[in-house]
């Protein structure tokens, strides 16, 4: 009782989600979730007290993580297996590919993923939560292929993930900036819904993923700023190695919630690339910029933070047709850098807002150096975009989701193929 955070407000949907009512996830575990929790375990026969131990949290995992590993017993058929776990039978087959469903025998252990979708659309997004649901993912749909391109400054992994393989090899990647990372929940639920729809022949907005699929190969790299990100989400703990700069960095201000931008040290990633960073540089001071800080701030050489480090090095290994890095904030397309304007980048930037309904703008002042889209275009000479998706204050509420994920999904599509 009274814990708060994320991890609370995950575990209250995914309560919600298996049929334990809760009202609104509001984060904080009172009344309401306990009399969830005290239901949840007194139908799983565990310990009744409310209480999310270890006992409890064992049982819990398997539907935050969306699946079971489940070991067959005596009387067990595959029929039976998926309607107690409110699947299907295609959906445990897919799971399964090296396992033949028709002779599986006592003892064996197989992967039968719940009738529940895996990423949850209605809460705050951590590091945390993104790791475990991509764990999830993979159980669920092992074709998702993909792996670890780095390390955040803290040591966290920056994960990618790898969709499809045809010869047309294409780029996402989402918050570079903290406050902005419902764009992480954006690309993470596009993972799961192009997997679900390859897995059954389906097709999104009239487009068949099983064509996408083996005519282009997806890279997304969903959080570039972990770190940043909890910051922002879960707040400054004391074992932040930063802790007494953070604060100092923030004009002594302990809540990272509102304004922080930057990577854990200070850093804003999305100008910390070499295309025009010393412009940005030079920039900074008529911005009041003089060191760390929640935003602009340039770090001390291009590609200095070992996220940009890592995206850029990963973007150097492959050839990619094109790249979007997601952000957030007004509903429009960016799509040149400087008088660089690469062949096609209009043509496809048109097409991206006709089907998104955002309007293409250029970049001014400070805005205009140092991204990741700018340093792209420069390096490449391919088409590269920034999407602002969102209207409002940063970080926009989860409320907005459903109508971001709308106005994009197409764009994702259509990406990988033009």
């Amino acid at each position: 009782m009274g814990s708060r955070g994320a991890n609370v407000m995950k575990i209250q949907a995914v309560l919600k989600k298996i049929g334990y009512g809760i009202g609104g996830l509001d984060g904080i575990f009172g009344n309401e979730t306990r009399s969830a929790v005290i239901r949840f375990q007194q139908n799983n026969g565990l310990t009744v007290n409310g209480v999310i131990g270890e006992e409890t949290y064992e049982i819990l995992n398997k539907f935050l993580l969306g699946y079971e590993d489940y070991i067959l017993r005596e009387g067990d058929n595959i029929y039976d297996i998926a309607r107690t776990h409110y699947t299907t039978i295609n959906k445990i087959i897919t799971a399964n590919p090296r396992v033949d469903i028709k002779k599986i025998s006592i003892g064996e252990s197989i992967v039968v993923p719940f009738g529940i979708d895996v990423v949850d659309t209605n809460i705050d997004y951590t590091y945390e939560i993104m790791e475990r649901d991509i764990v999830g993912l993979k159980a669920r749909y092992p074709f998702i292929e993909g792996g670890v391109l780095g390390k955040s400054v803290l040591q966290k992994n920056l994960y990618y993930i790898k969709l499809g393989n045809g010869p047309n090899e294409v780029f996402y990647n989402a918050a570079h900036h903290s406050l902005e990372w419902i764009t992480s929940t954006l690309l993470m639920k596009f993972i799961e819904e192009f997997s679900k729809a390859y897995s059954e022949d389906g097709i999104i907005n009239g487009y068949r993923i099983k064509d996408i699929f083996s005519k282009s190969t997806i890279y997304i790299v969903p959080m570039v700023n972990p770190d940043g990100v909890d910051l922002v989400i879960d707040g400054l703990k004391r074992d932040n190695p930063y802790y007494s700069n953070l604060i100092q960095w923030n004009k002594g201000n302990s809540d990272f919630s509102k304004d922080w931008q930057a990577n854990i040290r200070g850093v804003d990633l999305n100008h910390n690339y070499d295309a025009s960073w010393a412009l940005s540089k030079q920039a900074e001071v008529i911005y009041g910029i003089y060191g760390p800080g929640p935003t602009r701030y340039s770090g001390t050489y291009p590609e200095s933070e070992p996220e940009t480090k890592a995206l850029a090095d990963f973007t150097r290994a492959h050839s990619f047709r094109l790249v979007i890095a997601y952000h957030t904030q007004g509903e429009v397309i960016y799509w040149k850098y400087l008088k660089i304007i690469p062949n096609d980048s209009r043509k496809i930037a048109e097409m991206f807002s006709k089907s998104s309904g955002y309007i293409l703008s250029e970049t001014t002042g400070i805005v205009s150096y140092a991204g990741y889209k700018d340093w792209f275009i420069e390096s490449f000479v391919r088409p590269g975009y920034t999407i602002e998706v969102g209207k409002g204050k940063n970080p926009l509420p989860i409320s907005q989701f459903d109508k971001i994920y709308r106005d994009n999904i197409e764009v994702l599509l259509l990406a990988a193929i033009v």
